[in-house]
């Protein structure tokens, strides 16, 4: 099986500072105790086993440092046992700080860089906080969200659903940022007819804005005796709400491998989509990935 990973968190502690990862703890998306301390490019390939990973980009892992994670990453792409892993790179950047033009210049001469997350998560129920202010009304963080159309970087949107309506909000005033809506938006609570009412109307909202695509990532941080079964519902869900052109599969490995193997991951994937054609599914697979993240390092190799 042959799949472009979109969503992956490397890091080595000892040649970055995660803060979460100093003293790791329990969470809602599992034990972070048992996270290793060093995740690169070898470990990667490891889990992948039989899953041929064509490519992939990493996603900003909370480090302390931004311009040093993404400049660990990036000469991991310049390894030649790296295969040019990770071939995009979503760096971090604190919209909110008056400094992060500078930030944004210091990314810019990084090569790999295809965009910016900031993870802007708040929650009515504490325990699924990331985050303890309200970005997304912040003039600050919206001025310098704005700058990212200057380097065509994207922006890595996660939010949980309560958020939608403000981020529309947004994402209608920068029609020149592609927009990437983390982990399908983040159900929380699957057992709750308001919370999937909400998770949907969400997704309907999001959708509405052609600039939107969405990660079918990140089931088994809510669900961790998750089955096909159980993940099906919502991949389709996703897949109705941004059609098979704006969405793409993803690992979000290896916080979701604490909860599950790699190729079992990919093969649940391959096994809801099934009935689709052979376009949809290489599309959802491995080229809106590519398209998305403008990896032009592999598409050209990639059939």
């Amino acid at each position: 099986m042959r799949v472009v990973d979109p969503h992956i968190h490397l890091w080595d502690t000892r040649a970055v500072t995660y803060p979460w990862l100093v003293n790791p703890g329990e969470a809602y998306s599992g034990d972070n105790r048992l996270l290793p301390p060093l995740y690169d490019v070898q470990a990667l390939f490891q889990d992948a086993e039989e899953i041929e990973i064509l490519a992939s980009v990493d996603v900003e892992a909370n480090p302390e440092d931004a311009v040093a994670e993404a400049r660990w990453l990036q000469s991991l792409a310049e390894d030649p046992t790296s295969g040019g892993h990770p071939h995009g790179i979503v760096a971090f950047a604190d919209l909110s700080r008056g400094d992060a033009a500078r930030t944004l210049a210091e990314l810019a001469q990084i090569a790999n860089v295809r965009g910016i997350r900031q993870i802007l998560n708040i929650h009515a129920d504490t325990r699924y906080n990331y985050v303890h202010r309200d970005y997304l009304s912040d003039p600050v963080w919206r001025e310098n969200l704005s700058r990212l159309a200057q380097y065509r970087w994207s922006f890595d949107l996660q939010i949980y659903p309560a958020q939608a309506q403000a981020a529309a909000e947004i994402i209608g005033r920068n029609p020149d940022i592609r927009f990437i809506l983390n982990h399908a938006g983040m159900l929380v609570d699957r057992g709750s007819d308001h919370d999937r009412h909400e998770w949907r109307t969400a997704l309907r909202q999001l959708a509405q804005h052609g600039n939107v695509a969405t990660k079918l990532s990140g089931f088994a941080m809510f669900d961790h005796e998750w089955t096909v079964e159980s993940f099906r519902p919502l991949v389709l869900e996703a897949i109705e709400c941004f059609g098979t052109e704006r969405c793409m599969f993803a690992s979000n490995f290896p916080i979701d491998g604490l909860h599950g193997r790699y190729p079992s991951l990919w093969r649940a994937y391959a096994q809801i989509v099934a009935g689709l054609t052979a376009t949809e599914q290489n599309d959802l697979f491995i080229h809106n990935a590519i398209r998305y993240y403008d990896l032009r390092s592999v598409s050209d190799r990639v059939n």
